[in-house]
């Protein structure tokens, strides 16, 4: 027998904290009709990114990964009522004197302080199109962006009874501690070239790792990735059923837009 959880749908609507390249949102009108038909199981997403779907869906319960430290350390920061008391504006130079203050944290070994959180939100609101970029050094080079008005938040006090019964845990996929039930909600990279949110590139090699591990949960489990041939070919390959969506226009590193072709694959669904 499913386990039925509670939702958060009964609390206010919150916008993702964090712009976020490649965000999902506009995927959750089709994702919570098969979440809901599981029962509104614990929400499990490896890539949690910039918490478009699980603010979309409003899980009572979830588990949210991501490789990127830097955004699970800000996640985290939320979820304890954070607010942010460094100064925030939208100046070029004052933004790459930012930029190498959050580098040298990170030099100093500071990457989970609540400085590096407020510049990390900071760098991420200015930069240039959201992207989250670090070189292979581990240190962030997204350039200044091209906003004419930005508005900051400062206190993130209403997200912490949101995030209440949510885990956020930074690292592998593998590393996860899966339960039966829970329903999955893998949004990978998409298999294009510019693969370097973390400092760790994901590879096509990972992509295969993420396909099998996938496909050995016992529970629902729903990808979402560009729509091409190898992706295709490698969950087809894997038993997975799949479904085939417009999706919005993408951003890439350059800032260039292209349409995208969006692939569901479904495994333990009715």
């Amino acid at each position: 027998m499913k386990k039925q959880q509670k939702t958060n749908e009964s609390l206010p609507n919150l916008k993702p904290p964090l712009k976020w390249a490649g965000g999902k949102r506009w995927l959750v009108p089709h994702l919570r009709p098969l979440w809901q038909g599981c029962g509104n199981p614990r929400l499990v997403e490896p890539f949690c990114g910039g918490l478009a779907v699980t603010l979309g869906l409003m899980p009572g319960e979830a588990f949210l990964n991501d490789s990127n430290e830097h955004l699970v350390n800000f996640l985290n920061r939320v979820k304890e009522g954070f607010v942010i008391d460094l100064p925030m504006e939208n100046d070029r130079d004052f933004y790459y004197r930012c930029r190498d203050q959050f580098n040298g944290l990170l030099k100093a070994g500071k990457q989970h302080s609540a400085e590096a959180a407020g510049l990390f939100y900071y760098l991420n609101r200015t930069g240039y199109n959201g992207l989250c970029r670090f070189n292979r050094k581990g240190f962030f080079n997204v350039p200044f962006g091209s906003y004419k008005k930005i508005n900051y938040r400062r206190d993130f006090r209403p997200y912490a009874e949101i995030f209440g019964g949510w885990s956020f845990q930074p690292g592998d996929f593998e590393e996860i501690e899966l339960e039966k039930d829970d329903f999955i909600y893998a949004d990978p990279p998409y298999d294009v070239e510019f693969t370097q949110y973390s400092e760790k590139a994901f590879r096509w090699e990972d992509q295969v790792r993420l396909g099998k591990w996938l496909s050995r949960h016992r529970g629902p489990v729903v990808l979402s990735n560009q729509a091409t041939e190898r992706i295709i070919k490698l969950y087809s390959g894997l038993g997975f059923k799949l479904l085939y969506l417009d999706g919005p226009r993408r951003i890439s590193c350059t800032g260039e837009r292209t349409p995208a072709n969006e692939v569901l694959a479904l495994k333990g669904l009715a």
